[in-house]
């Protein structure tokens, strides 16, 4: 898939240094394996030294041999110390005292976040042994949100078959992971990070349309003034992002409809990001267009934190976890 080459090719000019928590895990780091040796990203895996250099020995996998491995229970004493007064220097408030933070670090998620807010690391890979929600937790307390943004979200790059919709079939949907039912604000923030992975990941100049089912006015009722309070708000975040809304989805990517429906609408039924009203509506999508127009869904890519961290199915495959990586080695930009 063009797509995939692509954002490994980006990833492996930025020389990024990933952190993989479930160091010793069998599909994790035959993962890495593939990363070193194709130069896509610099990995650090997270475990018992013994049994990752055994795993690793046993598979043949050389370039594993040499990466550098973090044993949470053998940490080095002078990164310990740096780690424990960052994480009490940001949790003291919230009763992180020095002994809870050393238990913290003991647990490789929450080793990870550390060291990316420490700047040990660029990025953050886990979830193929571990729950959502164990992940991010974590990331929330210690990486936190990036300024101007309280929400973390999901986002799917849809590949479709029809290069007629989007940008060649290229588009992203959000929200379709994380936030159930999000505020004005949170939805605005929602459009801006989606924007901004569009550029990072895809290379695309995002066309942001709000769905709902009104379009200009068309209906009345709370959910449809969210999402037009929604469009304000972030085009005053970002004056330069083109952005309509609230839009039905027809209208936003099929330009004869547009020109009935919304003339004059600066995505001109072109969208290429759609930012839909609740988790519920987001998921559904894209679960509908993956299946009925067999397309591809590349994703959940999070989004929203201060340092990118992701999330992997517990059903991930190895070429997963190396896309996952990839993708996450091109949000540090």
């Amino acid at each position: 898939m063009e797509i995939i080459y692509n954002i490994r090719k980006k990833a492996a000019g930025l020389k990024r240094r990933i952190v993989l928590p479930e160091g010793a895990e069998d599909r994790t780091i035959r993962a890495a394996e593939f990363l070193i040796a194709e130069g896509i990203a610099d990995v650090i895996l997270l475990g018992a030294r013994g049994r990752i250099q055994d795993q690793a020995a046993r598979y043949g996998l050389r370039h594993v041999l040499e990466a550098p491995i973090v044993d949470p229970y053998r940490i080095d004493p002078a990164d310990e110390e740096r780690y424990i007064e960052l994480m009490v220097s940001l949790r003291g408030s919230k009763g992180v005292t020095r002994e809870v933070a050393a238990r913290q670090l003991q647990e490789p998620l929450y080793l990870g976040a550390v060291m990316v807010k420490a700047g040990d690391a660029d990025g953050e890979v886990a979830g193929a042994v571990s729950y959502t929600g164990d992940v991010l937790r974590p990331a929330l307390q210690y990486i936190k949100t990036a300024p101007g943004i309280s929400v973390v979200s999901g986002t799917f790059i849809m590949r479709i078959p029809d290069k007629s919709y989007g940008d060649m079939g290229t588009m992203l949907f959000a929200d379709c992971a994380v936030s159930p039912e999000p505020t004005a604000q949170q939805l605005a923030e929602i459009a801006i990070s989606t924007a901004r992975t569009a550029r990072s990941i895809v290379g695309l100049e995002p066309r942001v349309a709000m769905l709902s089912f009104s379009t200009r006015g068309s209906a009345s009722h709370p959910s449809v003034d969210k999402v037009r309070e929604a469009t304000e708000i972030a085009q005053r975040m970002d004056p330069n992002l083109v952005i309509d809304g609230e839009i039905q989805a027809d209208t936003a990517i099929v330009p004869d409809i547009a020109d009935r429906k919304a003339p004059g609408s600066r995505l001109d039924g072109r969208a290429n990001v759609l930012v839909f009203p609740s988790l519920e509506v987001g998921n559904i999508a894209y679960k509908l267009v993956q299946r009925l127009a067999h397309a591809d869904a590349i994703g959940p890519v999070l989004q929203g934190l201060a340092s990118p961290v992701n999330d992997l199915s517990r059903g991930c495959s190895i070429d997963d976890i190396i896309n996952v990586v990839a993708i996450t080695a091109c949000q540090t930009e």
